[in-house]
């Protein structure tokens, strides 16, 4: 392979520096306050199935269960007790062994002193749930599944600069990168959903979404689906094939979509109907009242979830090959620099972080993409006039700029008037009172703001008009995160990353943003950097673009894990980094 080499001196910089990036970024609170040890403390090993059923509660119905095409939290998760990886990040952000017998480093062998190798030796005598063996050929297939671009499969990104995956023998996988990869484990431990290569091998491709595997996938994982309508409700049975002989402890698992987050929380923390509540995303006085019922604590840890707003760079209103906001097109106004840059000054963030989300409660005010790892957290954007809420200077661009208000107040250039469509998910009141004051800005500086809320089902599915992988509005407004390496989340602003109906808007770049000096400076720069300090200095460099530039305007930084746990509920350990139901073969009662 070409490439420099790497020294042990700077395999140890590289080794402190992603310490560094997790230290002191991942807290973990629980309210009330036992102490965090009590509130997550293992249970002594139990007989399998000795518990009955678990009841999880998700206000955000999953409508998918296969990991790779996957775009919604609720969906991922949903998933996640079927499906498992070979490593899985664990709440240190260090990887954790799943699939894998352990998890290779440089100092056993498993990763290569040049970083272009990792070796993964796969626990001997697992099993898929219809009791077949798991092997390397399944995890090859895995990887060539999601890096076909006619998948279009919502993880592809992680296969980006892998040159191969091969089965050296049936227990053991080789990923070769084409150049030094210190991000090593990123298609490993930070993806993917490891699928069954005889249930989907007929489903590459264009036909990957005609899987009938989607619905019904076969895993390796603690569960297994009996039942599964989307859009309301998964019902799982016991995994009869799982490796450990006293895991798990629950009969069967319930989870259920739908509902708002006020209601969930109040099932878990006053009713006590449901053992597991997700995404307590409630107004913070509301949320304190309800955890006093005394049912369940509030598990919050923070990392990298950013809730931010998005403009479409192409134009939702005109059709270009059967589709909307066709890349090829430009928005009317939000291709004007100056435009969005208005807009972002314009949004309070002070307000909404204090009202909504407490001030630290559940979120806490920020004007960067990358949050939670303090290597790559830049400071340049405190000083940043995007980052700061002045609705009269934002007047005064738009009035330079040439957006002349008229007599209603509303301004326009050129015929065209700076008309607002802007789109969030629905059952959400935090969302929707954000959406209330940020309003508010837009109106002060001359805009006309319509609000639209879309069912969550349909929002994170690429499937309807009203998906954000669509993006048929002008603004719309989500949350998620960075992995403890910055680089594949980054890579969602890349060209290459554009969502379109070629791809079936199975792709993560929904804004159709295009810029060749950032493409480089990701694909190029950051993705074959090994130094550490100049990892960093690429990774604030691309914060500050999309953030300078007004791509994105980063509101909160959102606590990660954000859920309610049943006090009678043991074993759970809260994962920013990971998918809430990361260990439930853990849980018991």
């Amino acid at each position: 392979m070409n490439g420099p080499s790497v020294s042990w001196r700077k395999l140890l910089a590289i080794g402190a520096m992603l310490a560094l990036t997790v230290s002191a970024c991942t807290q973990t609170t629980t309210t009330p306050s036992p102490t965090a040890a009590a509130a997550t403390a293992t249970p002594k090993p139990a007989a399998r199935g000795q518990g009955g059923e678990l009841k999880i509660l998700y206000w955000q119905a999953p409508t998918i269960l296969n990991q790779n095409l996957s775009s919604g939290t609720k969906d991922f998760d949903a998933a996640r007790l079927i499906t498992e990886q070979l490593g899985e990040l664990g709440p240190d952000a260090k990887p954790v062994a799943q699939l894998a017998a352990e998890v290779p480093t440089v100092e056993n062998g498993g990763v290569s002193k040049d970083f272009t190798t990792v070796t993964w030796k796969l626990k001997p005598g697992v099993k898929w749930s219809d009791g077949s063996a798991f092997t390397a050929d399944d995890v090859v297939f895995t990887w060539q599944y999601v890096a076909d671009e006619k998948t279009a499969a919502f993880t592809s990104d992680y296969a980006e600069g892998v040159k191969s995956v091969v089965a050296v023998d049936p227990t053991t996988v080789k990923i070769t990168y084409a150049n030094p990869n210190p991000n090593y484990y990123q298609f490993g431990a930070n993806c993917c959903g490891i699928m069954q290569k005889a249930q989907f091998k007929d489903f590459l491709g264009e036909k990957a979404k005609d899987a009938p595997g989607n619905l019904k996938p076969i895993g390796t994982g603690p569960y297994k689906v009996k039942e599964f309508k989307p859009g309301d409700v998964v019902t799982y049975e016991i995994n009869e094939n799982f490796r450990d002989p006293n895991k798990p402890f629950f009969k069967s698992v319930q989870l259920k979509g739908g509902g708002d987050a006020a209601s969930a929380a109040r099932a878990v923390f006053q009713t006590g109907d449901v053992d597991y509540a997700w995404n307590m995303q409630v107004e913070p006085a509301v949320l304190r009242a309800l955890v006093q019922g005394g049912k369940g604590e509030l598990l919050t840890t923070y990392a990298g979830t950013f809730e931010r707003l998005m403009f479409n760079f192409s134009d939702p209103n005109k059709e270009v090959n059967g589709q909307r906001s066709e890349k090829s097109t430009k928005h009317p106004f939000f291709s004007d620099k100056n435009v969005r840059q208005a807009f972002a000054m314009a949004v309070d963030r002070a307000t909404i972080a204090k009202e909504l989300y407490g001030d630290g409660l559940t979120g806490k005010v920020t004007c960067n993409v990358i949050n939670g790892l303090p290597a790559f957290e830049s400071k340049n954007t405190a000083s940043m006039d995007v980052c700061k809420f002045d609705t009269a200077k934002a007047n005064k661009i738009l009035d330079d700029a040439g957006w002349v208000k008229g007599a209603d107040g509303i301004r326009s250039k050129g015929g065209v008037r700076l008309k607002v469509l802007y789109q969030t998910t629905a059952a959400n009141p935090v969302r929707a009172k954000t959406q209330d004051i940020i309003k508010k800005g837009w109106t002060a500086i001359g805009a006309e703001v319509e609000l639209k809320t879309v069912p969550s089902a349909v929002f994170f599915t690429p499937k309807t008009p009203d998906s954000a992988n669509y993006f048929y509005a002008d603004v719309q407004m989500f949350a998620s995160g960075t992995d403890p390496d910055p680089t594949t989340f980054l890579g969602e602003w890349l060209t290459r990353q554009i969502a379109q109906k070629e791809n079936n808007w199975g792709l993560k770049n929904y804004l159709r943003y295009s810029n060749p000096d950032y493409d480089k400076l990701i694909d190029v720069d950051l993705r074959n950097e090994l130094d550490p300090k100049k990892r960093s200095e690429l990774g604030i460099k691309a914060n500050d673009i999309l953030v300078g530039d007004a791509v994105v305007i980063p509101i909160v930084n959102r606590a990660s894990t954000n859920d309610g746990r049943s006090k009678d509920l043991k074993g759970v350990k809260p994962n920013a980094w990971a998918s809430s139901l990361w260990d439930v073969a853990d849980w018991s009662k």
